[in-house]
């Protein structure tokens, strides 16, 4: 935003400080308001778990305290039912794979989520493929 602002206003820095500044105190420009919200956006749109949020967020340069309190607005119920259908859809085409476990342990946590809670319905997936083909 500073940058944009001396853009704007011909390389005043003072000018662009000041209105930043400005911008901070009206709460316009809110971290913890921004990582709140692109939490409960990549959770419920993308499909994101935790991990990978924390990581996009400390690459923008948000600090870890704010990204720990963002990361409380996720709804965890929510958040382990997008997990399994993640994996269900995953799950279909690695059907004959022999190493469909460890690609979905692997795409499950590509997407950011914790080992337990992948591998948890990861099994849980694998058993039902062993009991629907007894």
């Amino acid at each position: 935003i500073l940058k944009k602002a001396m853009s704007a206003l011909d390389g005043d820095r003072a000018r662009a400080e000041t209105v930043v500044a400005k911008l901070i105190d009206e709460k316009y420009i809110d971290d913890l308001r921004y990582s709140s919200a692109f939490a409960r956006d990549k959770s419920s749109i993308a499909g994101w778990g935790a991990a990978k949020i924390r990581y996009m967020l400390s690459a923008k340069g948000i600090s870890k305290d704010t990204i720990a309190e963002a990361l409380e607005s996720i709804d965890e119920d929510k958040a382990s039912g997008r997990l399994e259908k993640l994996l269900e859809v995953k799950a279909r085409s690695l059907k004959d794979d022999p190493q469909a476990r460890l690609k979905m342990l692997r795409f499950g946590m590509g997407r950011g989520y914790a080992y337990e809670a992948v591998a948890i319905v990861t099994d849980r997936i694998i058993e039902r493929w062993k009991d629907s083909e007894d």
